[in-house]
């Protein structure tokens, strides 16, 4: 399938690992020109540098921002409408799950989580917004988590901002169209640098990095009896980021081995 992407610039949040580095991947793939930021520089220069090798660094633009800050978002927005001359999608990935109950959850760690989630959202929308709407197929595909749906207790605050993160979406669905659709991906358990340092400080240091994803998925009860791989959640991404789902909008397709137990 042709997604219609070949020289339509997209932009990637947190895409310097993991899901968002699979999307740019694929994205350079389909043709598409790239602009990427990550809070690590250096992680995210080593990331452009391969891409660019790979792809042509032409087609790349990698800057360094920290979504929570409204002067570097912006500045980010400047610059891709200086190289690209605008963009036609914006993936937004950057966030991660912190693991607390209510009782040991203190009100910064709410106000922390809460900032991270909604905020790694609204910026770079209001910073692209207008460049998506003009480009003329503007989309927003958000990675969310399938939390929003089905909490967690061991996750309460994250279940919780994923929710309300889920109804922002759904609501800027229908305010931003018809000019920009706005669509989620709800993931499960995605292999990412989190769950391979939980591996790193597993109890038993014998177990095998196969065994010990493999119990995990068990104990999960996923399923199709594995964990999902980056690339998986990215091609979802992708497609809802691109022109091939010109009619899709306000919609959250499920990425999770089949975990879920809501309807």
């Amino acid at each position: 399938m042709d997604l219609g992407l070949t020289d339509k610039t997209v932009i990637v949040t947190g895409a310097s690992s993991g899901i968002g580095l699979a999307a740019a991947r694929q994205l350079l793939g389909e043709g598409a020109k790239v602009a990427l930021c990550a809070r690590g520089a250096e992680r995210l220069a080593a990331v452009a540098e391969d891409l660019g090798a790979e792809f042509g660094a032409g087609r790349i633009l990698a800057q360094p921002v920290d979504v929570l800050n409204e002067a570097a978002v912006n500045g980010f927005a400047e610059a891709v409408a200086a190289r690209f001359g605008g963009a036609v999608a914006l993936i937004n990935n950057a966030g991660q799950g912190r693991v607390s109950t209510f009782a040991d959850t203190d009100d910064q760690a709410w106000r922390d989580e809460l900032e991270l989630k909604y905020f790694s959202q609204i910026r770079p929308i209001r910073a692209f917004q207008a460049m998506l709407a003009a480009s003329g197929q503007g989309a927003i595909a958000a990675t969310n988590s399938l939390l929003a749906y089905q909490p967690e207790p061991h996750m309460v605050c994250t279940s919780s901002a994923r929710a309300g993160v889920q109804s922002l979406l759904k609501s800027l669905s229908v305010e931003l169209a018809p000019k920009i659709r706005v669509n989620s991906i709800l993931v499960g358990l995605v292999d990412s640098n989190q769950w391979q340092r939980r591996f790193e400080a597993r109890d038993d240091q014998s177990q095998s990095c196969d065994d010990w994803y493999a119990a995990l998925a068990a104990k999960k009860k996923i399923p199709l009896g594995r964990l999902g791989k980056p690339e998986e959640a990215a091609r979802a991404l992708v497609f809802l980021a691109s022109p091939a789902a010109s009619y899709i909008t306000g919609a959250q397709i499920e990425i999770s081995g089949g975990v879920s137990r809501y309807i």
